[in-house]
């Protein structure tokens, strides 16, 4: 069995098997999602039904680390959709600083994603909403059923706790497959279920074609050895982009400088990191407005000749930019047999369904990276300092 183009043998020696094994398996793990959440959505509606109905309701999404990013991702997609106050605010955030983010007399659902459940941040951000707010709900997102947040809130009237499929539980250090599957599972909870399950499996279609077919030339991109690297997007791709460089650097313990920007946030003052030393990265707005400013900076690195390479990520390619190298992501729109159910979520364009595909080039991207360096992907970190769920967090009471 090969798994990114890398036999079982291989993996084992080089201690991969288990990053690859998630990486590639993602897809499967989205079919899996979308069916769980199917089989439920009738308990699910009867929860978020009436929260959200309430007057001047707040979503928060919440998380901590790549699960914070997972707010990100979904905040854009989710604003043009939701006739309500929507926010992205990392645990965190909301620990250190409690009475600077919740609002004591609005009604708020907090959405916690979290892959185990087990960071100290993820249970103290439920316990500080609880005191700080006087009518609070709680919506878990997790890819742990034992893990002490879904265990904290499964049996509460005020809450509901959601366990992914058991698959979607990543066992290495950095989280891929449970990220993109939280991605998925929010987008369906606030977009439609039945919609979501219609439309994954072009989804799923589009990154599998990724997957075959761009780990050679992304395992090439690797071994050019670039110190710096950056990712850029637009929308929920800016969320994408962070947490594609957080990918980058975690998978290479660091020994790669990364950064995540907004293409138009760029120019004002990041640029100044590009050199010979640096790869950008861009990933292509499925919107005919923000892709127009993608392909205008795009043009513009090109012609300062600055970078060490330039790659766009997108549907498609345009010859009129020579010195970026594109890697060419096949929309879920254009998928045979996808039907109307493949623009499940599609605001800014098709967003929220090109940032699977296009998070998958990015986590190739920084396995084959981390391999290059002679880190052992599945554990990068050597000294133990940084963990796969964090500890050493004292947490401190509100006083």
């Amino acid at each position: 069995m090969t798994w990114l183009e890398l036999d079982e043998a291989t993996l084992e020696s080089q201690g991969g098997t288990w990053t690859a094994q998630e990486i590639a398996r993602q897809p499967q793990c989205w079919r899996e999602t979308l069916s769980l959440l199917h089989s439920q959505r009738e308990r699910i509606q009867a929860f978020l039904g009436p929260v959200l109905a309430r007057p001047g309701i707040r979503v928060i999404l919440t998380g901590a680390g790549t699960s914070a990013y997972i707010g990100q991702c979904l905040l854009p997609l989710l604003l043009g959709r939701m006739a309500m106050r929507v926010e992205a605010i990392a645990t965190t955030d909301l620990v250190a600083s409690p009475r600077s983010w919740f609002q004591a007399d609005v009604p708020t659902l907090l959405v916690s994603f979290a892959r185990s459940g087990g960071s100290p941040e993820s249970l103290a951000a439920v316990e500080l909403a609880d005191q700080c707010l006087r009518d609070v709900h709680h919506l878990v997102v997790t890819c742990n059923a034992h893990g002490a947040l879904y265990q904290a809130c499964a049996g509460r009237a005020d809450a509901l706790a959601l366990a992914l499929p058991e698959s979607t539980h990543d066992r290495a250090f950095a989280m891929t497959a449970s990220f993109t599957s939280m991605v998925y599972a929010g987008l369906a909870l606030f977009t439609g279920i039945e919609a979501a399950q219609a439309g994954v499996e072009a989804v799923a279609a589009s990154a599998e074609r990724v997957l075959a077919e761009a780990c050679g030339g992304l395992r090439v991109l690797a071994g050019l050895s670039f110190a710096r690297v950056v990712f850029l997007g637009s929308g929920a791709l800016l969320g994408l982009a962070s947490e594609a460089a957080l990918k980058v650097m975690e998978l290479s313990d660091g020994k790669v400088a990364t950064f995540g920007h907004s293409p138009l946030g760029f120019r004002h003052g990041p640029k100044a990191v590009v050199n010979r030393d640096t790869l950008v990265v861009l990933f292509v707005s499925g919107d005919a407005l923000a892709a127009r400013y993608d392909l205008d900076l795009l043009r513009e690195l090109a012609n300062d000749d600055a970078a060490g390479a330039l790659m766009a990520i997108g549907e498609g390619a345009d010859p009129a930019l020579p010195g970026v190298a594109w890697l060419r992501v096949a929309s879920p729109r254009a998928i045979p047999g996808a039907g109307a159910g493949a623009r499940t979520g599609a605001n800014a364009g098709d967003d929220a369904l090109l940032m699977f595909p296009y998070i998958a080039c990015a986590q190739v991207y920084a396995f084959f990276r981390s391999l290059e360096l002679g880190r052992r992907p599945d554990v990068p970190n050597d000294s133990g300092v940084v963990n796969r769920v964090v500890r050493g967090v004292t947490l401190h009471g509100l006083g």
